[in-house]
C-alpha cells in the first residue's frame, strides 16, 4: 500500500503503571497490515518501570509523559497531539489483530458519512477466554437505550474522526472511572454507532488496576445519565428511558449505600430518583461522594 495515498490514523495509548502489558500493546499496533499510523503513548505519570521499557521505542512513537491526572486526561492529551484524520484508542492492557485499523479505514471509507465505528472483541481474563453475556452484545446504529444499563463501546475498539471527537468534547476529566460511558452517551444520543462484526481486539481481564474493578461504579454511570437528561438534546423516548434508568440505578446505589452505614449519601440518591424529570431544579448530581 501507498502510505501516502491512506488517511493518518492516530493511535492513542494512555498508560499508567503497566509497563509490561503497555510493550506488548504497542508491537499490536507496530503489527499493523496499514502503513499510515502514528502511535502517541502518554504516561500518566507511571512509578514502575513503563519509562524504561518505552525508551527503546521513542524513534518510533511519540512519548508524552504528565503528573497522574487519569485516563480521561491521558487520551485527551494524546488527541490533543494527534496529526490523524482518524483516532483509535488502545488500553495498555488490550492487544489489537493485525488487520484491525485496515478494516476500519476500509469501513470508513464505504461509509463516508460514518463518524465513528467499532469492532467486536475477544474476552481473556486470567489467560482464560471468556463468552460475554448476552447483556453485553454489542449493537450498531442508534445505541443510546441499550447502553444506559451498561457501556456497550469499547474504547480500544473504536475508531473516530478526530474533528468529531474534539466536537463532541473528548472525555471528561473530572471523571476517575465511567468516561467512557459518559463519553459513549454523548455521542450515541444523536449519532449512529457502526459495529464492524470482526473480533479484532483482545480484551485482557484479571489483574490489577483496571477501573471497572472500583467500588461504587454506578455513581458515575448516574452523573452521566444526569449529564444527558440536563443537555435536552434527547428524544422523547431517549429521555423516557434516561429517567427510568437514572431511577433504576440511583435505587441499587442507594440500596448500597444503605448497607454499608452511609444513610446520608442513601438518601441523596433517593431523593434524586424520584426529583429528576419531576423538578425545573432537579438536585445536582454528585459523583465525588
Amino acid at each position: 500500500m501507498n502510505r501516502t495515498s491512506l488517511p493518518l490514523v492516530s493511535v492513542v495509548i494512555p498508560t499508567y503503571n503497566r509497563g509490561p502489558m503497555v510493550t506488548e500493546a504497542v508491537a499490536s499496533v507496530l503489527a499493523q497490515d496499514y502503513p499510515a499510523i502514528e502511535i502517541i503513548i502518554v504516561d500518566d505519570g507511571s512509578s514502575d518501570d513503563t519509562p524504561g521499557r518505552l525508551s527503546p521505542l521513542k524513534n518510533r512513537v511519540t512519548i508524552i509523559t504528565q503528573e497522574n491526572r487519569g485516563v480521561s486526561a491521558a487520551r485527551n492529551a494524546g488527541v490533543a497531539h494527534a496529526g490523524g484524520e482518524y483516532i483509535a484508542f488502545l488500553d495498555s492492557d488490550d492487544r489489537w489483530l493485525p488487520e484491525k485499523i485496515s478494516t476500519q479505514t476500509a469501513f470508513f471509507a464505504s461509509r463516508p458519512d460514518a463518524l465513528i465505528c467499532q469492532t467486536e472483541e475477544t474476552w481473556i481474563k486470567n489467560g482464560k477466554p471468556l463468552f460475554p453475556r448476552a447483556r453485553h452484545k454489542k449493537r450498531s446504529g442508534m445505541i443510546f437505550e441499550p447502553s444506559l444499563e451498561l457501556c456497550l463501546v469499547s474504547p480500544s475498539a473504536v475508531m473516530m474522526r478526530k474533528d468529531f471527537f474534539l466536537d463532541v468534547g473528548g472525555f471528561d476529566e473530572s471523571l476517575p472511572a465511567c468516561e467512557d460511558y459518559d463519553l459513549w452517551l454523548r455521542i450515541s444520543m444523536v449519532h449512529p454507532v457502526y459495529l464492524i462484526e470482526t473480533p479484532l481486539v483482545i480484551k485482557q481481564g484479571g489483574h490489577d488496576g483496571q477501573l471497572s474493578a472500583m467500588p461504587g461504579l454506578d455513581r458515575y454511570r448516574i452523573y452521566a445519565i444526569c449529564k444527558a437528561i440536563d443537555t435536552g438534546r434527547l428524544s422523547e423516548d431517549q429521555h423516557r428511558a434516561a429517567l427510568a434508568m437514572l431511577k433504576e440505578k440511583c435505587r441499587i446505589y442507594a440500596a448500597g449505600c444503605e448497607k454499608r452505614g452511609r444513610r446520608e449519601e442513601a438518601a441523596r440518591y433517593r431523593t434524586m430518583a424520584t426529583a429528576y424529570g419531576n423538578s425545573d431544579t432537579p438536585p445536582a448530581p454528585l459523583h465525588s461522594a
